[in-house]
């Protein structure tokens, strides 16, 4: 095998949620371009064609349903999808996630749990399901934040607390699973990318992001995707349990 040959993901079957818009969209496209056919998962099931058309340009399948990664029958629904449609899951990513920006004294129980039940315990229920349908091993890529690792002076309590809870439970299902089950759990930590949530902070604030931010700029989701990329394909084969920070230097030590 080449170096090369090592990020393909030729007769791979991939599942990302949070699959209808943001950096959903360009993981499934990456995943697709590698070689990978794709079961895709949003609760805006009406955007997953659009998404979709991506896979098929990139000259691969696809299939999806709508899914609310809080509910967990919803999470099983996607796996059994996957393994009905292709017979085999190999990679899942984790994708589906909500944030709040309330100050930590007027958020409300109901908005704390709402962001936890999405963040961590969507990606726990999806990882369970996942590693049951499982049979021959494969990777898990949670997606956490760069707010998981390092406070940026948002007023995102429960969003931090829930991406470092996934950081948390990378750890956890790598030591888990890697040596029983052949499946590497690791996670992403983005930056500042362009996304539904980055949209709606001041434009102020995204520039002073843009200034605090070593490479002086937001990022590319391509750039992101290609180290996702990296981290489901053999080229990272011995590498489990870690979180990447993909963010221009921002949580730099």
């Amino acid at each position: 095998m080449s170096i090369l040959d090592r990020f393909k993901l030729d007769g791979k079957v991939a599942v990302v949620t949070g699959a209808s818009s943001g950096l959903g969209v360009a993981f499934s496209k990456a995943l697709a371009e590698a070689g990978a056919d794709l079961v895709l998962g949003a609760r805006r099931e009406e955007r997953l064609a659009d998404t979709g058309a991506l896979v098929t340009a990139a000259g691969r399948t696809w299939v999806g349903r709508k899914t609310d990664v809080t509910k967990p029958e919803d999470c099983a629904a996607l796996i059994a999808l996957a393994i009905e449609k292709y017979g085999r899951v190999d990679i899942l990513v984790n994708n589906a996630g909500v944030g709040t920006a309330v100050p930590a004294t007027h958020e409300t129980p109901d908005q704390y749990r709402s962001v936890i039940e999405t963040n961590l315990m969507g990606s726990y229920w999806m990882a369970q399901e996942f590693a049951k349908a499982n049979k021959g091993g494969g990777a898990i890529v949670n997606i956490s934040s760069v707010l998981g690792l390092k406070p940026q002076g948002l007023p995102q309590a429960a969003y931090a607390s829930s991406k470092a809870g996934v950081i948390g439970l990378t750890r956890d299902l790598a030591a888990q699973w890697t040596g029983r089950k052949n499946i590497r759990v690791n996670a992403l930590a983005p930056g500042f990318f362009p996304s539904e949530m980055s949209d709606e902070l001041p434009k102020d604030m995204v520039n002073m992001i843009k200034m605090f931010t070593p490479a002086g700029r937001l990022g590319d989701p391509e750039e992101l995707a290609a180290t996702l990329i990296w981290l489901v394909s053999d080229a990272s084969s011995y590498v489990t349990g870690i979180t990447v920070p993909v963010d221009g230097g921002l949580v730099m030590p």
